[in-house]
């Protein structure tokens, strides 16, 4: 049964870590949702700021990284989650600057002259790698610290909710944490990244409450979608385990 433990714990981390890492890589994009599905840009106005749908393509995977903080959290307690959470950051600062020393790399002549052009039209793809895989200081700085104060931040709602509703309400306590960790991650990132540390290039404090508070909808909202995936992957847990197994998993790490 120890086995079975075990290999729960490196699917669930591997699933975990795999999508915290792409999510830092393809976030750099900022895309719209609207016309992406070909609607008309939604141009809500509140408090003298414009609402448009537009999304940091991170977004698109972060819930199933809560879902999966939750999943660990219920079965491996804090110090399942502590651990996940540490080597993912660990990975994180690895893949930056993996990125950037490849990123100072000497393109080859021949690279250059093949991808000169897309569709006739001039183009640098020397410039675009770098544009694209050298972020910034400070998004990388904001990427952390988001990181790792949601992830703690929804450990200690999930465990406090779960002292409340013990075994029962997974939806409860799953989308609780959620709520305040997600709203934490959505503004830290993006303030640190694009205000604080971005200098000629900082968003204003509109474009910066539009972006977050469009993030934080979209997160939330698919958090909440996903809630069957939530049970379902609790189901196929049981199976696995066992559900006297799991059940003893889950109130040792409660």
């Amino acid at each position: 049964m120890n086995n079975r433990k075990n290999n729960l714990f490196i699917i669930l981390a591997g699933i975990f870590i795999t999508n915290a890492v792409l999510a830092e890589i393809i976030g750099v994009k900022i895309f719209s949702l609207e016309k992406t599905f070909g609607f008309s840009l939604a141009q809500i106005q509140l408090l003298g700021v414009r609402y448009d749908f537009n999304l940091t393509a991170g977004v698109i995977i972060w819930p199933v990284i809560f879902i999966f903080t939750d999943i660990i959290n219920e079965y491996f307690g804090k110090s399942g989650v502590r651990k996940i959470t540490y080597l993912t950051t660990i990975l994180i600062a690895y893949t930056y600057i993996v990125l950037y020393l490849v990123s100072k790399t000497a393109p080859a002549d021949f690279w250059l002259e093949i991808n000169k052009t897309i569709n006739g039209n001039p183009f640098n793809i020397e410039d675009a790698y770098d544009r694209i895989f050298s972020q910034s200081m400070g998004i990388i700085l904001g990427s952390l610290v988001a990181f790792l104060v949601s992830q703690f931040l929804d450990v200690h709602v999930f465990r406090y909710l779960r002292k409340i509703t013990g075994s029962k309400y997974i939806w409860l306590r799953a989308t609780g944490s959620t709520l305040v960790s997600q709203l934490i991650d959505s503004f830290i990132v993006l303030v640190i990244a694009f205000r604080l540390f971005a200098g000629e290039y900082a968003w204003s404090w509109g474009m910066l409450l539009s972006v977050c508070f469009v993030n934080y909808i979209y997160k939330f909202a698919v958090a909440v979608l996903l809630t069957p995936a939530l049970y379902g992957i609790h189901y196929i847990i049981e199976k696995y385990l066992g559900k006297e197994e799991a059940n003893r998993l889950a109130e040792e790490a409660a």
